[in-house]
């Protein structure tokens, strides 16, 4: 078995605990990269705006670009990746956003910019898309997995936290243009380690390649599913300027909608479907996805509604928001690396995720009474501390989105993992968002004033998320089964 790895590494996964571990600094660097990416902008788009001529309007591309590409090609690029190979896909998309950061840091025109955010979406995609698929092939023994997750997962939650900090003291030191040349180091880095380390499969020896080209791969389908998708999360992410029943959000929701219903009663029929449907015959995939989109729509109270707090009511700059956050990634990080293998190996993913679930619509709840004048010390970090929820909830979640998932399906298990979870993001942005800002004016046509408005506006936002937690405690503990230790 040694002589046979030794003769062709990139064919067979990495046997030495020390190769399977640097695997896993490869996959979890380029998650930390893809989601410090994700946060780090949103504190420099004042610069940005000022230095390119952006209009209100058009600054909102410079995400929207990024969350569009990004969320609608996930599921392609996992089923690809099964069919092309995993460890060729991770190169690619790699190697995509590395150059799209380097695009992106070097714009001068607003056009550029757009560009570039929407291939390191491309990028991010294709990487994103089968690390899970590929951490799962890689450690197969329960204890030992379940300690890979919880680092994949430390790095997807603590790193928004940590993208705060880092934009905005890269902003302010030296310029934005450095916020996406920071990528480039650590993407280069990234691929030399990759190539060496991270384990082949059938897709990167040729048959899978063979297999998936001369099947052409489904393309109807996936010109459907990319299409549905790609429309779906653009419908979302304009619901704040259009409003939920205007004929553009109705219309372009029932096209998303069409798209993607013709997509799925092709995978019924389709003789190499892109997205088997057998996937679904797993309780676990499908409650986990389920949990997961609206854990994260949630969430995105706590991550971004609680940062505005910081900045508009209480008057704190972006670098002050992002240490005023820091503790939670600290809490996140302790929770994640420090006990949550060792309480999902006693008590099962299930009891762990629903012990999270607990202790985050608590969190919650308590946002739902800051005050106006809150202080830091005594009103927000204490709170800091439950955000130990999300530690044990996210290892846990994404143990189950992966658990039925064979070495076929790996790669479209991931993918669709992570294509609930930036619906889910999407979907919070615009429901959260445009419900605060519905409260805040209707406060402040009362006559409130605009930090009461404000303030009011936020612990709605709070509150409906709160509710979307509690549903998805109901969901977990109706849907996903108890599993033997």
């Amino acid at each position: 078995m040694s002589k046979s790895a030794t003769v062709t590494p990139p064919a067979a996964p990495p046997r030495t605990a020390r190769a399977r571990a640097l695997a896993l600094g490869v996959l979890a660097s380029g998650m930390l990269m893809i989601v410090l990416d994700g946060s780090i902008v949103t504190v420099a788009m004042p610069a940005i705006q000022d230095d390119l001529g952006f209009s209100p309007a058009g600054l909102s591309w410079v995400v929207n670009a990024y969350l569009i590409a990004f969320g609608s090609l996930l599921l392609l690029a996992g089923r690809l990746g099964d069919l092309l190979g995993r460890r060729r896909m991770f190169l690619a998309g790699t190697g995509v956003f590395t150059a799209a950061s380097l695009l992106a840091g070097a714009a001068t025109s607003p056009a550029v910019l757009i560009a570039a955010r929407f291939l390191q979406g491309v990028g991010s995609a294709m990487a994103a898309a089968v690390s899970l698929g590929i951490l799962v092939t890689l450690f197969t023994e329960p204890g030992e997995r379940a300690r890979a997750i919880a680092v994949f997962s430390f790095t997807g939650a603590a790193g928004a936290s940590i993208g705060q900090v880092v934009g905005g003291l890269l902003t302010d030191a030296l310029s934005w243009h450095w916020i996406f040349f920071i990528n480039l180091p650590i993407g280069l880095a990234a691929l030399a380690l990759a190539v060496r380390v991270l384990p082949g499969d059938s897709g990167d020896r040729g048959t899978g390649a063979s297999r998936g080209l001369a099947a052409r791969a489904d393309v109807v389908g996936a010109l459907l599913i990319t299409a549905g998708l790609m429309l779906g999360i653009y419908t979302v992410v304009k619901v704040e300027q259009y409003g939920w029943v205007s004929a553009h959000t109705l219309g372009l929701g029932a096209l998303a909608a069409a798209l993607t219903g013709a997509f799925i009663a092709r995978q019924a029929t389709a003789r190499t479907p892109l997205m088997p449907l057998r996937i679904f015959r797993s309780r676990g995939v499908v409650g986990a996805n389920v949990v997961q989109m609206l854990m994260v729509a949630a969430l995105f109270s706590f991550q971004i509604v609680l940062a505005l707090h910081l900045q508009r009511v209480l008057g704190y700059s972006a670098a002050e928001t992002g240490l005023a956050m820091l503790p939670a990634a600290l809490v996140i990080g302790a929770v994640s690396l420090g006990v949550s293998a060792r309480l999902i190996g006693r008590f099962g993913e299930r009891n762990v995720l629903l012990t999270g679930l607990v202790l985050l619509v608590t969190l919650l709840v308590l946002l739902t009474r800051i005050p106006v004048d809150a202080h830091y010390a005594t009103d927000v970090l204490p709170l800091m501390f439950l955000s130990a929820g999300f530690g044990l909830a996210l290892p846990a979640l994404t143990s189950l989105g992966m658990s039925d998932a064979g070495e076929e399906d790996a790669g479209l298990a991931s993918g669709l993992f992570n294509t609930t979870q930036q619906i889910g993001m999407a979907v919070g942005v615009a429901v959260l968002s445009t419900l605060a800002a519905s409260r805040s004016e209707r406060l402040l046509a009362g006559g409130a004033g605009r930090a009461e408005a404000l303030t009011g506006g936020y612990h709605l936002a709070f509150g409906v998320g709160a509710g979307l937690l509690v549903t998805a405690f109901v969901v977990a503990y109706t849907v996903l089964r108890r599993r033997t230790r």
